[in-house]
């Protein structure tokens, strides 16, 4: 018996964010990060971060309120912020753009994500805040305080994510939803490490507005070495028309 051909309509790009915007967005969130930094190395912010490590907790343990299957749910959440979810997702996130001939956002993505975890990493270094000892650490959590890891690289990845596959609609609303979606998530990644008592509100805080800023100052700034290197990259017999790529292509290696 032989099956019908299949086609598979691949996307093409219907939209890209506006670099101008992009710049000022970024330009908002790392003023932000600047003002928290400041507050963390001067030590005017004591008073923000035990109030906020503090308020939601009871008893002599200082354990958060809500029952048991609550805590376990932040600790989910905080996973898709860890090193392990995170990079299988952006690594996931990539294998899909390739798939879909996204090139171009597929060798953004890798430098966004790949240059948010060497300057994550610096200001780690640079700043060395200690981690917070006022409450219990709910799970595991080492190295430096400020910014939080995982508030930062979350930002930088999920927001990456939903830049890129956000370029396949020329829908407005499609795209607000899908970034949307991302920024919600990537914050509550970020709350999640002040529940499990692991970061002080100022280092999530600071973790995800730089990461935001640093995405989207990616998506501005990278461009255009994203399109050299993926046009270099790119086959030759992968070349076709504008027609000919709006064309149905047929199902299996190509």
């Amino acid at each position: 018996m032989t099956l019908p051909q299949q086609t598979v309509n691949l996307p093409s790009r219907g939209w890209r964010i506006d670099p101008r915007k992009a710049l000022a967005v970024s330009a908002l969130c790392w003023a932000g990060f600047a003002i928290l930094v400041v507050l963390v190395v001067t030590d005017n912010g004591r008073g923000f971060d035990q109030t906020g490590l503090m308020f939601w907790r009871y008893g002599d343990g200082l354990e958060p309120r809500g029952p048991e299957w609550l805590l376990e749910a932040v600790r989910d959440v905080t996973a898709l912020g860890g090193v392990l979810l995170r990079n299988l997702v952006a690594l996931g996130a990539v294998a899909a753009l390739l798939f879909l001939r996204l090139r171009r956002e597929a060798v953004l993505m890798v430098l966004t994500v790949a240059g948010a975890w060497l300057v994550g990493y610096g200001i780690k270094l640079l700043v060395g805040r200690e981690r917070p000892e006022i409450v219990p650490h709910l799970t595991d959590a080492g190295g430096a305080s400020f910014p939080s890891g995982h508030s930062f690289n979350a930002a930088v990845v999920y927001i990456a994510i939903a830049l890129a596959f956000a370029t396949m609609s020329s829908r407005q609303s499609v795209r607000f939803t899908v970034i949307g979606a991302a920024v919600i998530l990537s914050m509550a990644i970020a709350w999640s490490r002040v529940w499990l008592g692991v970061h002080f509100p100022s280092d999530v805080a600071a973790g995800w507005l730089g990461g935001a800023g640093w995405a989207f100052m990616a998506a501005a700034l990278l461009r255009r070495p994203a399109d050299r290197t993926a046009d270099a990259a790119e086959p030759q017999l992968d070349k076709v028309s504008p027609k000919e790529s709006d064309s149905p292509m047929p199902a299996g290696p190509r």
